[in-house]
């Protein structure tokens, strides 16, 4: 089975394998208050993004803006991508060259969370910390 979507004038031919088959997505975040999050593709194709509760806090931290992204997923539409779930570690963001793993840290209790938002001890502000994902 084949679907054929129109997207800004072209139309993309994508079978149901390429709808749920595990692909890699590289480009620029787009977080905008409000706004589903995008992301700009080398070839400059606008994405949007979706996944799990976590991911999406995650896609709409504003610090995230303009950072590099590796997304794991597959597309359900053809300017459409859903992340894998977020234990997974699917969404990285690339600093210095290299992948890291997005988490969140509070200084004052030594919390390390997957999201952004108060820490679950004191409920002061994390602040956003990228972290080599094969670090032990």
């Amino acid at each position: 089975m084949r679907f054929c979507l129109c997207l800004l004038a072209a139309v993309v031919c994508l079978s149901a394998a390429d709808l749920n088959s595990s692909q890699t997505l590289r480009g620029k975040l787009s977080v905008r208050a409000g706004k589903p999050a995008t992301l700009a593709t080398p070839d400059h194709k606008i994405v949007t993004l979706d996944g799990d509760d976590t991911t999406q806090k995650v896609l709409a931290d504003v610090r995230l803006n303009g950072f590099e992204v590796e997304a794991h997923g597959h597309f359900t539409a053809a300017d459409r991508f859903l992340i894998d779930a977020s234990h997974h570690h699917s969404l990285l963001v690339r600093r210095d060259g290299k992948l890291k793993l997005i988490t969140y840290w509070c200084d004052v209790c030594s919390v390390r969370a997957y999201t952004p938002g108060p820490c679950v001890c004191c409920q002061g502000e994390t602040t956003l910390d990228l972290l080599d994902p094969d670090a032990k």
